[in-house]
Parts: structure tokens; C-alpha cells; sequence
């Protein structure tokens, strides 16, 4: 019998709904389904673990969500070799490979092994005796209230330049399509292996992205007097004062999508970003 973990939209009806007939289904055939507390409070047949426990023994994880969901499923994983199979009830769904309606078979060829997996690298940044893990970024900008912060960049020892800017954001691939998009960033394909500097809103004539090799050293340094906030996929983890440096490479961590038969990324983007044949 398989352990399936199992994380949920926070606000999704719809979601919710599904996750309970699939955990009560999954529970009648003897499998042993888990949530962390606030997922287990809201869904029936299931069994609440604490967040550090989550990872333990999965033979599965199930996001019910959009990719929002999918990144706090990576996230609770904590680097644990672990499939995520990604179920879109949001609106995008970049990360997601199914709709709900396909759930109950996508599950069971999961835990028979019928499917294919698409690695997806992280990026970590160690930063005030922390080591944070990101899917799509790790971005250092302005504290709330401040105009800019001036920020110092080196790239593998060496200095490379500062930005006055909103921040800067450390992406990886599959991020390249989330907030370093917004920020006019390019688009890279999301099983390729690299790291890439976006700057936000920079004050200064060079305002591009620089895409590094995947071993690439990155270190931020908040210059100037004005503090910093440390955002990893979405979530303000630290602050940072005038003269704290984030450094950022590639994570040993990786995360396990998985998809069945060939995944067309570049028809995900066509379809998410609306994308016309001419």
C-alpha cells in the first residue's frame, strides 16, 4: 500500500471537493493518505502530520491547487525525493499537468509507475545562517515604504555592477515564466539547467536580464542605507540590512513533476500566454 501526501488550494471549494472524494477512495483501497494541518483540518479520511513530518515515506504528492500550490508542495517536500503530480485549479497552471477531472486515473497510473518524470532544478540562497530553497526565485527588493535599494552584484567572485532598483531577481528556468517575466525577462525552457539575473524596475541605461551557467556563484549585496527584503517563490522570509550579502547558486535540491507521455512545453506556453499561429 502507498502513502500519498496531499496539499490543497487554501480558498478553492472545487478543490477541496476533490481532495476529499480522492483521499476517502484512496483510503477505502488501504492507502494511507496525509496533510499537514491546516490541509488535514479541511479534508475528511485523512491522516495530519506536521510539516517536517510531511516528506516521510511519501510514495506521492498531490498539489490541488494552481502553481502556487505546486511551489508549497516543493517547498514542504524539503529536497526529499518525492513525485508531484500537479492538478490545475487555478488559472494559469504552468507547473500543473492535469485537470480535475482526470484525477482518480492520473493517481492510480502514478502510483503504477505509468508515467514519465520532468526534473526541475531549484535555486538556493544562504543568507543570516539560513539556507532557502526556491522553485522559481529568490528576489531581493526595496523594503515597503522605500523608493529603491541599491544593490551590489558579484558573480563567482567577481564584481559584475550595483543596481538602484525595485530589486533584482534570482530565477531559475521553470521561474523564468513567473515574476521575472513580468519584469521583461526572457523565456527559458523549463528542464534546461541555468541561472538568471532580471533586474526590477532598474534606474540605470542597462536594464537587462544576464543568464548565468547553472554552477554560477551569485552574491547580493544591499549597498546604500536602505534595507532589503528577501522574497523566496512568492514568500517575504527575510530582511536584510545595508551591507548583508544573499549568496544564491544552484540547489542540490530538485523537484520531481510528473507527466504523462511527452509534456509539450512550448504548447504550454502558447496556451498560457496566448500564443497564435500565424
Amino acid at each position: 500500500m502507498a502513502r500519498i501526501g496531499v496539499v490543497l488550494h487554501g480558498a478553492d471549494d472545487d478543490a477541496l471537493r476533490h481532495a476529499e472524494t480522492m483521499s476517502q477512495s484512496l483510503t477505502d483501497q488501504g492507502h494511507t493518505v496525509v496533510a499537514v494541518i491546516d490541509d488535514a483540518e479541511r479534508v475528511g479520511s485523512i491522516t495530519c502530520v506536521n510539516a517536517d513530518e510531511f516528506p516521510n515515506g511519501l510514495d506521492l504528492a498531490v498539489s490541488l491547487g494552481g502553481d502556487g500550490t505546486m511551489l508549497r508542495t516543493v517547498a514542504l517536500l524539503a529536497g526529499a525525493d518525492v513525485k508531484v503530480l500537479g492538478v490545475n485549479f487555478g488559472d494559469l497552471g504552468y507547473l500543473t499537468v492535469i485537470d480535475p477531472d482526470e484525477l482518480e486515473v492520473a493517481v492510480q497510473r502514478s502510483l503504477a509507475g505509468d508515467h514519465d518524470v520532468e526534473e526541475r532544478m531549484l535555486v538556493s540562497g544562504e543568507v543570516a545562517g539560513q539556507t532557502l530553497h526556491a522553485l522559481n526565485d529568490i528576489v531581493v527588493e526595496r523594503s515597503p515604504g522605500d523608493t529603491t535599494v541599491k544593490i551590489g552584484v558579484s558573480i563567482d567572485g567577481r564584481r559584475f555592477t550595483s543596481y538602484p532598483a525595485d530589486g533584482l531577481i534570482v530565477s531559475t528556468p521553470t521561474g523564468s515564466t513567473a515574476y521575472a517575466l513580468s519584469a521583461r525577462g526572457p523565456i527559458l525552457y523549463p528542464t534546461h539547467y541555468a541561472l538568471q539575473i532580471t533586474p526590477v524596475s532598474p534606474h540605470m541605461l542597462f536594464d537587462r536580464s544576464v543568464v548565468l551557467r547553472p554552477d554560477s556563484v551569485i552574491e547580493l549585496t544591499v549597498e546604500g542605507h536602505r534595507p532589503a527584503i528577501v522574497s523566496v517563490d512568492g514568500n517575504t522570509l527575510v530582511t536584510m540590512a545595508p551591507g548583508d550579502t544573499i549568496v544564491c547558486r544552484r540547489s542540490p535540491r530538485t523537484a520531481q513533476l510528473v507527466i504523462f507521455d511527452t509534456r509539450d512545453n512550448l504548447a504550454v506556453l502558447k496556451s498560457k500566454l496566448g500564443i497564435e499561429d500565424r
